[in-house]
């Protein structure tokens, strides 16, 4: 129970305990600056949004007319903790033809965004004290979602010299060094944009299999990719937990509407967890992913509008003394070095937003350890977005 803010005498009364997993979770970076961005924006000041990964772009039509379709309905009931049939049966026929890999729809479940997923495959899988290999830098919730559960995050340090990709010897050096309970990857990468290319993705899979270790691809990113072809883990090991969201390429964010692909032994351990912990993913939102797959045209013209901001800034950046990058092979971010114009990529970022207006998000977000000269910028807006922000940080930096 919350005690109140005094006592009878008047005198402060105690703060309500928190959990040891609570202060375990460091804050989303990311979403401080977007709080503080829109903060600006209300005080009526101009800012460039670059610290999000959110499409700028509205969700397809053909998904925006099944949700007004079930909307004029009228009833939006809970469907079964694993997800509509009709879409499990879509998101398997999608592997099909997007990999050539089987699927069977059994396997498919539909979660409340990727996030959703993460929970369930981290509490399916692990025990507390588990130690799971996560990439640094890396998608930050990965760590937090883990010391919230009383797992163990342990970085897999990506270096230059691999692409900033990771290896089967590095994961077979952190075993060693100190056992671990799984794996995992994501390809295209957050920050980086690098995609694990298809034979080091399945040199990855048969380093799992290997070691007996079960192995989890963040694939939330596939089909925003500019050169480089992404593979999904399934095809090397169909064992794999792999993980997806309409979010991103789909441009579905706040539909919270995301899919798992497990194997048959995790699927009523599964189905177990997500009827107790939320009962099923959002109806309405199930409804109109159904929809997504179809709208081939409008989310291809999506991601060639994500490749033009892409070479913009990658033409602009060097002149700005942000010519330091990783990969950007997909997903709509440069991860930027900026150790020439600063050693606090924290302050950096404050100072841009208060002066130049500019919203992007420190590296410590993604890594603890060298991400305090590192910045990421998303150039998932507009390109008219995109040539703004250059011109702001050129008239700010130089």
């Amino acid at each position: 129970m919350i005690r109140p803010a005094s006592g009878p005498d008047g005198t402060p009364a105690p703060h309500p305990s928190v959990s040891r997993r609570a202060e375990r979770v460091a804050p989303f970076l990311a979403m401080d600056v977007m709080a503080a961005a829109a903060a600006k924006e209300r005080r009526g000041e101009g800012v460039v949004r670059m610290e999000v990964g959110q499409p700028s772009a509205p969700a397809p039509r053909a998904v925006i007319a099944a949700a007004r379709a079930a909307l004029d309905d009228g009833r939006l009931p809970y469907t079964e903790a694993l997800g509509l049939p009709a879409l499990r049966e879509r998101i398997a026929r999608h592997y099909a033809e997007t990999y050539g890999v089987a699927v069977p729809a059994r396997r498919v479940v539909i979660t409340t965004g990727s996030s959703a997923g993460f929970v369930l495959a981290f509490l399916s899988l692990f025990d507390a004290g588990d130690r799971v290999a996560v990439p640094q830098p890396g998608y930050p919730a990965y760590r937090s979602i883990l010391n919230a559960l009383d797992l163990v995050p342990t970085p897999l340090v990506l270096r230059a010299a691999d692409r900033y990709a990771p290896t089967g010897a590095g994961i077979r050096a952190l075993h060693a060094a100190q056992p671990l309970s799984g794996i995992l990857v994501m390809s295209p990468a957050n920050p980086s944009g690098t995609v694990i290319e298809p034979e080091r993705l399945g040199e990855l899979c048969r380093t799992a299999q290997g070691l007996s270790l079960p192995f989890i691809s963040d694939e939330i990113y596939h089909g925003l990719g500019y050169g480089v072809p992404t593979d999904t883990a399934l095809r090397y090991d169909p064992d794999a937990v792999v993980i997806n969201s309409f979010s991103k390429t789909y441009c579905m964010t706040g539909w919270r509407v995301g899919w798992m692909v497990v194997p048959d032994a995790l699927l009523r351990p599964i189905e177990r967890l997500a009827q107790n912990l939320y009962i099923s993913a959002p109806y309405l939102s199930q409804v109109a992913a159904l929809a997504a797959f179809d709208a081939v045209e409008e989310i291809e013209a999506i991601r060639l509008g994500y490749a033009a901001n892409r070479d913009l800034l990658l033409d602009a950046f060097p002149s700005l003394g942000l010519g330091r990058m990783h990969p950007a092979d997909g997903a709509f971010y440069l991860y930027a070095d900026v150790s020439g114009l600063t050693n606090d990529a924290t302050a950096f970022c404050r100072r841009m937003l208060d002066e130049a207006g500019v919203a992007a998000t420190p590296g410590l977000d993604f890594d603890a350890t060298e991400g305090g000269h590192h910045v990421r910028f998303s150039f998932a807006g507009s390109q008219g977005d995109c040539g703004e922000a250059i011109r702001r940080l050129r008239a700010w930096l130089l």
